[in-house]
């Protein structure tokens, strides 16, 4: 039971982002935030962040603020409440309760393959956007308290609605690593790589900052000051 740094970081060296075009100096700056954390620095009205940490985005939000500038929350297109309520069926969790599981975190791909397969998705695919390149054994070794791990994408019930529960995110200590190598190649061992609350200095694990559309590269940046136009 549970798989130790040294090997997660020999199968997965790099982690990946997707985060809005054009967002690299505000992370650089407030650090990569989950969405609530989001929602605490940018001080959103109460009711307004009700309705943005328990219900399905169905597209984007952006957020103004009057010192921090604007940012966005993420749509949650890959979810929907009938699937999560086929997916949640044995737990007695709510699809509100997994928005808000979900809103608690950062998340990671631990492939190259599952992050173009992200960028490929109907959703996206017409537009670039910010992706982080990760080290991933700095990123442990820091924050291997905060981090969880999951065998499936939490954030999607298409095309299928995959059983999901609170068990889904675990520690390295506690992973099923061995059950699921035995039934899965090794890339696929581990989906997700997810981080509470926010990866506040960032730019320390930050390898490369890529504009992507797609499979393509449009601009290819190593870390850089805040005044740098990313």
């Amino acid at each position: 039971m549970g798989v130790t740094i040294e090997e997660l970081v020999a199968l997965h060296p790099r982690l990946y982002h997707m985060a809005a075009d054009g967002s690299w100096p505000s992370i650089a700056r407030h650090g990569l935030l989950s969405t609530s954390a989001l929602l605490d620095l940018f001080e959103v009205p109460t009711d307004v962040r009700l309705a943005l940490e328990t219900q399905r985005r169905p597209e984007s939000i952006l957020l103004r603020h009057r010192i921090h500038g604007e940012a966005w929350v993420r749509d949650q297109k890959p979810l929907t409440d009938a699937g999560l309520l086929a997916a949640l069926a044995s737990t007695g969790l709510t699809p509100t309760d997994w928005y808000q599981l979900l809103n608690r975190r950062v998340f990671f791909w631990l492939t190259h393959e599952r992050l173009l397969r992200m960028l490929n998705a109907a959703p996206y695919r017409d537009r670039p956007h910010t992706v982080l390149v990760i080290e991933t054994k700095e990123l442990l070794n820091d924050l291997l308290n905060n981090v969880t791990l999951s065998p499936l994408n939490s954030g999607a019930t298409r095309p299928f609605p995959w059983p999901r529960g609170p068990q889904t995110f675990q520690p390295l200590a506690t992973y099923p690593y061995e059950t699921l190598r035995r039934r899965r190649r090794a890339q696929n061992v581990v989906v997700e790589l997810a981080v509470e609350h926010a990866v506040e200095n960032i730019s320390k694990y930050v390898l490369e900052i890529r504009r992507m559309r797609i499979s393509n590269t449009l601009e290819l940046h190593n870390p850089a000051p805040l005044s740098s136009d990313i």
